[in-house]
């Protein structure tokens, strides 16, 4: 009789310590959604708000000049600044992560989530609202169904995750041809293949985030993964949207 009641509380034990495990991985990867989701939510205030202090506008609307707070923004200079100091805010993170404290990790991640807001205002120019809205929607539909495949299956993503870098890699150098020797075809096979490539990167990038969490973690390793994790589900969602906006967007 006491064997058979130590199994049982050994068993008990097991249930109790797994229901823990699955509580904290729930909690640290809402966490990773709430930041990813607060990144997003400043990225489109900023950029609304740089649109709107950027343009000069008749009584219907139209857009008829710029000011000079958006001649700044939107041509010379200032255009390159954003764009090092954006790309060299993600290296860092990047690379110096283990170093941070998580509220600075934090900081800087919604620093960077700010500063493209900016560059990515401009999208406002060339595209009407009511499709921006339209795309933003399809496209917030789109990442919720492959992040949630993402977290929920059980097959291993990680040679498709391997395939889809090396492709996002073959899409910045094809992206690069096509700036200094631009092409409607390749514009459209880019376009094709940015969506391919984010979509896919969606669901690994989520089921790698899953399988960082750890129980054995203290409070600051957990705080650390759960703002890289923020970071690369918020540049997925944000590419796929931009992707999306290239085939569904109406151009003003």
């Amino acid at each position: 009789m006491s064997d058979f009641d130590r199994n049982v509380a050994a068993r008990g034990f097991g249930a109790d310590r797994a229901a823990a495990i699955d509580a904290g991985l729930r909690a640290y990867m809402l966490r990773v959604y709430n930041y990813m989701t607060a990144g997003v939510a400043l990225t489109g205030v900023v950029a609304w708000l740089t649109y709107n202090a950027a343009v000069i506008t008749d009584a219907s609307g139209r857009i008829t000049g710029l000011t000079s707070f958006g001649q700044a923004i939107f041509g010379g200079p200032m255009t390159i600044v954003l764009f090092l100091v954006t790309l060299g805010m993600v290296f860092f993170l990047s690379f110096r992560i283990n170093n941070l404290q998580p509220s600075t990790a934090l900081g800087l991640f919604m620093g960077y989530a700010a500063l493209l807001g900016l560059m990515l205002s401009s999208v406002f120019l060339a595209y009407t609202g009511a499709s921006i809205t339209r795309v933003f929607f399809i496209s917030a539909a789109s990442f919720g169904a492959l992040s949630l495949y993402g977290y929920t299956t059980q097959r291993d993503l990680s040679p498709i995750g391997s395939f889809l870098i090396m492709g996002l890699f073959g899409l910045i150098i094809a992206s690069l041809v096509a700036a200094f020797f631009p092409s409607p075809g390749l514009t459209f096979v880019i376009s094709v293949g940015g969506v391919l490539i984010f979509a896919g990167l969606t669901a690994y990038d989520t089921q790698n985030i899953k399988e960082m969490y750890s129980a054995m973690d203290d409070g600051t390793v957990a705080g650390r993964k759960a703002v890289m994790g923020a970071l690369r589900l918020y540049l997925d969602f944000i590419n796929l949207f931009l992707y999306l906006l290239r085939f569904l967007g109406d151009r003003r």
